[in-house]
């Protein structure tokens, strides 16, 4: 009788790992089937109605993993929108030269060169830095992500003003486009913050003119959500 059981155990327990191999084979095929549907919906109505059929295949498979998958995806889809829209609306200002725009897996990062925002050594926005931060404001106020501003210099050492040191003047500036997106354009401050780089993350040489210029700059990054 106790090798009965033991022989009814273990058959269980075979039909058991072949059941789970089942379940895992039939979300691997619904997973599959979703896919191709969104490659079809993007096909059809391109990336604008792509939400709309996100929401649809929802609805109409439930369930608490697939509705998740499903939000990463929609969630993926919006912010690949807000960068679409942020390339056509900055650029079309005509200064895609100067700002740009960049995608990656942690974030969307618009980097501006300090030229465009600022005096030489001054932390004061100028007066045409308005319309490119607006026009950020206005795109990247639909979705919920996290802002980050930073700010970053040369290597220069600064010399007489109100700054003390590189590091005190990219904070400065950081703060300044921290203020003016949260008090003129009203983006939650809770979603708004700022950090100051001084010479420490630079983007090219500082041994020629055009490195430095490089590196003077400001990025403000809509982390992208997980």
């Amino acid at each position: 009788m106790a090798l009965q059981r033991d022989r009814e155990e273990e058959l269980e327990a075979l039909l058991n790992r072949g059941s789970l191999w089942a379940i895992t084979y039939g979300d691997l095929m619904s997973f599959l089937m979703i896919f191709f549907l969104i490659l079809f919906a993007m096909a059809i109505k391109g990336r604008a109605g792509m939400a709309e059929g996100l929401g649809a295949l929802q609805r109409q498979f439930g369930g608490e993993r697939t509705s998740s998958a499903l939000q990463r995806l929609e969630d993926r889809s919006r912010e690949l929108a807000v960068a679409d829209d942020l390339k056509t609306k900055l650029y079309g200002r005509g200064q895609q030269e100067f700002v740009t725009v960049n995608v990656t897996e942690q974030r969307i990062l618009v980097t501006m060169p300090d030229p465009i925002l600022f005096d030489s050594g001054a932390a004061a926005l100028k007066a045409q830095a308005h319309p490119f931060l607006a026009e950020f404001s206005e795109i990247v106020k639909t979705l919920p992500n996290n802002i980050v501003v930073e700010g970053h210099t040369d290597d220069r050492a600064v010399r007489g003003g109100r700054f003390a040191s590189n590091w005190e003047l990219s904070m400065a500036r950081a703060a300044s486009v921290v203020g003016y997106l949260v008090r003129e354009q009203g983006l939650d401050p809770r979603r708004v913050s700022g950090a100051g780089f001084a010479e420490f993350r630079p983007v090219a040489s500082n041994d020629t003119p055009e490195g430095r210029a490089a590196n003077r700059r400001i990025e403000i990054s809509m982390l992208r959500r997980e």
